[in-house]
């Protein structure tokens, strides 16, 4: 049962919404005509009991994958949809970001949806007066406003709905992925009115699948999968927890949480991304190592357990080599997806070798999501040349690099390869097996920075 505390904005308790599923739109009638209660229906659980706080000036994210249940939480707070069990009190007047317009007229003019829906907030006229300036200023749809919405470009009307539930100043403020509208200009100004209101006090509850914009904002975060609660705590901790979830690693997120409360801790208490106690010793480039000294000494948790990989990667080779582990470490040697821009960090292969090769070459790209080629080298072109390995050697490789890319994801391949008789070999190749969120609070125009230093000086 959840404590009432005097400074919290919102408590949800043991919250399930269920939802009847039919084979057949048939089943529906027999069920309620049936004498014998007869079931035709299969329980779906969007949400399964669940709970947590929201203290006053908070700012907490939801996170999850599709289907979590994130949308039908905020709903059931906001009053949309009521909860099969459980409840929510909410202290405070709330202004809710869900689907932007869905509370528009489409025969009324801007103006009119503009007092309609402050009404509705149970704002008066006079008060209304007052805020459509900043309203309209930030709309930024000039004389549009006096048409009727029906002839609005989708920008236009988000931009409107938008502004008008930005500028209200509500005591609590939902968000439902609404803060990717309009264009770019468009959704910076709407992240520094974020960050005004934030400031101000306003109690934030933000649904987004943009980890950036969770790990800048929010002060707590709740992680949900499938309608169930799965943890709550610190946002980096919380985004490499989900990160887990996306590559199907539920399995392995259990035993994690589970060894957190045999510790005597929880999820919310995680106090960095990983522990540093987890993250391994940086070793030198090139260190090779014997296989039968690997077998005598004890197992090492492999780094790629506790970081997010992609289950569903391309791989290939000849076999000759193997990549059997690796890695992403940040500038404090922690294991993780979520890398700060302008910081150092490292991509760490190891390699284990199943026959004697000249030379091998070490490799790693990085690219977009759209699979474009953004940066990479290997170990030829850095002049780190491999002396010739034997079968039985590994290899731990690091590159360590500063990180100058623009916020945002990327993926991460990497490879063994080499020449042989003028013909380029592929010994292993790992596509896009790790992805790479960058967090960043000053981005530039396209997808590095180059660090520029501004000088200006009045002549």
């Amino acid at each position: 049962m959840l404590k009432e505390k005097e400074n919290c904005a919102m408590i949800v308790q043991d919250v399930t919404k269920i939802y009847r599923l039919y084979d057949k739109p048939i089943d529906r009638l027999k069920e309620s005509l049936s004498l014998t209660h007869k079931v035709y229906h299969k329980d779906f659980y969007a949400l399964d009991k669940i709970s947590f706080t929201v203290e006053k000036g908070q700012t907490v994210g939801i996170i999850g994958t599709n289907g979590s249940g994130k949308s039908t939480i905020l709903k059931i707070i906001t009053g949309v949809l009521t909860p099969t069990e459980g409840s929510v009190k909410v202290e405070g007047k709330i202004s809710a970001l869900l689907e932007l317009g869905a509370g528009f007229n489409m025969d009324y003019t801007g103006i009119e949806n503009i007092y309609m829906n402050g009404t509705m907030m149970g704002y008066p006229k006079k008060e209304m007066d007052r805020k459509l300036d900043d309203i309209l200023d930030f709309a930024e749809i000039g004389d549009f406003v006096y048409q009727p919405v029906k002839t609005y470009s989708s920008g236009m009307f988000v931009r409107l709905a938008f502004a008008l539930a930005i500028n209200v100043e509500p005591e609590i403020l939902i968000v439902d992925e609404a803060l990717s509208v309009g264009d770019v200009f468009f959704q910076a100004k709407c992240y520094r009115r974020m960050e005004e209101i934030r400031q101000k006090g306003t109690t934030i509850l933000m649904v987004t699948h943009d980890m950036g914009s969770i790990i800048k904002y929010c002060d707590k975060v709740v992680l949900l999968n499938k309608g169930q609660f799965i943890a709550e705590g610190n946002a980096g901790h919380m985004v490499d927890l989900y990160k887990k979830i996306l590559a199907g690693q539920m399995d392995q997120l259990r035993v994690e949480l589970d060894k957190e409360k045999t510790d005597g801790e929880t999820a919310g208490a995680a106090g960095t991304d990983t522990p540093k106690s987890a993250a391994p010793k940086s070793g030198q480039t090139g260190d090779a190592r014997s296989g039968e000294g690997a077998e005598k000494r004890p197992a090492e948790k492999l780094m790629q357990e506790q970081i997010t990989v992609n289950g569903n990667r391309t791989e290939y080779g000849d076999g000759r080599a193997k990549i059997y582990d690796l890695g992403l470490l940040d500038e404090r040697g922690n294991l993780t997806n979520l890398l700060l821009k302008g910081e150092m960090f490292t991509i760490r292969e190891k390699i284990r070798f199943y026959a004697d090769i000249e030379a091998p070459i070490f490799t790693y790209t990085i690219k977009d999501k759209k699979g474009t080629d953004l940066t990479g080298t290997n170990t030829m072109y850095e002049g780190a040349d491999i002396k010739p390995v034997k079968q039985g050697d590994e290899y731990q490789v690091d590159f360590t690099q500063k990180m100058n890319l623009q916020g945002g994801e990327y993926l991460l391949s990497m490879s063994c390869t080499g020449f042989e008789n003028g013909e380029h070999v592929v010994y292993h190749r790992l596509y896009d097996v790790v992805n790479i969120t960058v967090i960043s609070n000053k981005n530039t125009v396209g997808v590095y920075d180059m660090e520029s230093k501004v000088t200006a000086k009045k002549q």
